[in-house]
């Protein structure tokens, strides 16, 4: 075969047909045949096959890389779609946003500019629309579509940075540089928030001083009087508050801030308001919870993943605005590629509003979804699993060879195994039963759960996006913890 023969075109659209046949019966068997979420492998069993590989020596054959292809990934990953992998915030996929996915890797638009793209700048543009609408950000926003939820937050707290610049320099009596003002920022946020507040805050030039955490309730839920009294006192010590950032969703918790008190807040101090609703954006669809995110609608920007409870494919992102003329701050024009006279010329660049220039179609994801299964049975998707956990909070909360942390607004659950005489167990030898005990059911590749560190102690943690997982499977799971958390403690019982 020909070197050309590999390339995707009109004369290789038959073996393109094959191949991507072939692929998806590969894939529709090994999901058919699955029966655990993960088999256990270690990195040290497999890293030898991977190794072992010769990438100078090519197969030729699509057929015999899909054969080896099965030994060193397909027969051994964590597949999300299996109802007892309650790990991360990795959803099963939605079948219209897999077609979208092969769809957009064979044309394979950029969607930095129009002359790359065309339609796919409009469809991009009319769900970040749909989107806008779906918050309440108003006539005024706008927003682009991202990698993830740390590239939303970065570029929103980049935002907000540049407005905060440009405002004390408004009020100052005297030119100031950029370099002056950057040591008087601070960003306050939820201590249950995201990690990725305080990586975007390093990455802007802001010292780690920068990110003030704002104290939560016992539902962790961002305290209101606590951010009140954190305002006022930066406005004392002369500090400005480039904004606040709170969640709709907490990576461990699910727990949604109080987006009215908040808001009020940062109405009245001028202060930039930032809801990470990555994991919560779900509610946007929701057809019986939607109230729960009220508030939202008053933010200055917003973060969604769609990849998380949506049931697309990785990635899928976006961030919004509500005043699209904030984001001429990530606005770059070179002549080679958006030159500033095609903003005269109203050609629609959708690179003049992100930080990435090459840019994946990842909006047709989405768009296939909405136009295929629509957003009403996206969002019932979503209140089933919120619907589970809420019967799994009631089964854990009952069952006494568990704690749990806090009751659910959505789909997690951080809960911790306590012996029956824990009296006389030391807490960190419970701690190192909650460890052994998600460690070995993630090596028998029964169960997958993922844990935490609440309070200083470890914990278990459910987080639950599959609609297919059942309060059974939940019993299963934990049985198979506590009996695991036993059989380590069972020495210590005996000595």
């Amino acid at each position: 075969m020909s070197s050309r023969a590999h390339l995707l075109n009109d004369r290789t659209a038959e073996h393109y047909r094959r191949s991507l046949t072939d692929g998806v019966g590969r894939v529709a068997d090994r999901l058919a045949r699955t029966e655990r979420p993960f088999t256990g492998v270690t990195p040290a069993e497999l890293a030898p096959a991977v190794s072992s590989i010769d990438l100078d020596q090519p197969l030729q054959d699509p057929g015999a890389a899909l054969d080896e292809l099965e030994d060193v990934y397909l027969r051994d990953a964590v597949y999300f779609h299996h109802p007892r992998y309650l790990a991360h915030l990795n959803c099963p996929v939605a079948i219209p946003a897999v077609l979208g996915e092969a769809v957009l890797a064979a044309v394979n638009s950029s969607l930095d500019t129009w002359d790359q793209s065309a339609g796919g700048t409009l469809i991009e543009r009319r769900l970040i629309d749909w989107t806008a609408g779906r918050i309440g950000l108003g006539k005024a926003a706008d927003g682009i579509f991202t990698s993830g939820g740390t590239q939303s937050n970065l570029q929103a707290l980049l935002l907000a940075r540049e407005e905060a610049c440009r405002l004390v320099r408004k009020n100052s009596e005297t030119a100031q540089p950029t370099s002056a003002i950057l040591p008087r920022l601070r960003v306050l946020a939820s201590e249950c928030g995201h990690f990725s507040v305080e990586k975007a805050a390093r990455l802007l030039g802001l010292g780690p001083e920068a990110v003030i955490p704002v104290p939560c309730d016992r539902d962790r839920r961002m305290r209101a009087s606590a951010l009140e009294q954190e305002l006022a006192r930066c406005a004392e010590e002369d500090l400005v508050v480039m904004a606040v950032v709170v969640t709709a969703g907490t990576t461990d918790f699910g727990s949604i801030d109080p987006l009215p008190q908040v808001a009020a807040l940062c109405e009245a101090a001028g202060v930039w308001m930032h809801v990470d609703a990555a994991y919560g954006c779900g509610l946007l669809v929701s057809p019986r919870r939607g109230h729960l995110l009220a508030g939202i609608e008053r933010a200055d920007s917003v973060t969604v993943d769609y990849h998380k409870s949506f049931f697309q494919p990785v990635s899928s992102s976006a961030v919004l605005v509500r005043d699209r003329s904030t984001l001429r701050h990530v606005t770059y024009h070179a002549d080679y590629l958006n030159p500033a006279r095609s903003v005269a010329e109203r050609i629609p660049n959708q690179v003049d509003k992100s930080i990435q220039t090459t840019r994946r179609f990842d909006a047709l994801k989405l768009w296939m979804t909405l136009r295929v299964m629509g957003a009403d049975t996206v969002g019932e998707l979503f209140d089933e699993v919120v619907d589970r956990a809420a019967d799994a909070w009631r089964l854990l909360d009952a069952d006494p060879r568990y704690e749990v942390v806090t009751e659910p607004q959505l789909s997690t659950l951080v809960f911790r195994y306590v012996p029956e005489d824990a009296a006389g167990i030391p807490d960190s030898l419970v701690d190192k039963a909650n460890l052994h005990a998600r460690e070995a059911l993630f090596a028998s590749g029964d169960a997958v759960v993922a844990g935490t560190v609440v309070d200083g102690r470890h914990h278990l943690k459910f987080t639950l996006l599959n609609p297919e997982t059942t309060l059974d499977d939940i019993a299963v799971v934990l049985d198979l913890l506590a009996g695991h958390a036993e059989s380590f403690l069972a020495p210590a019982r005996r000595a």
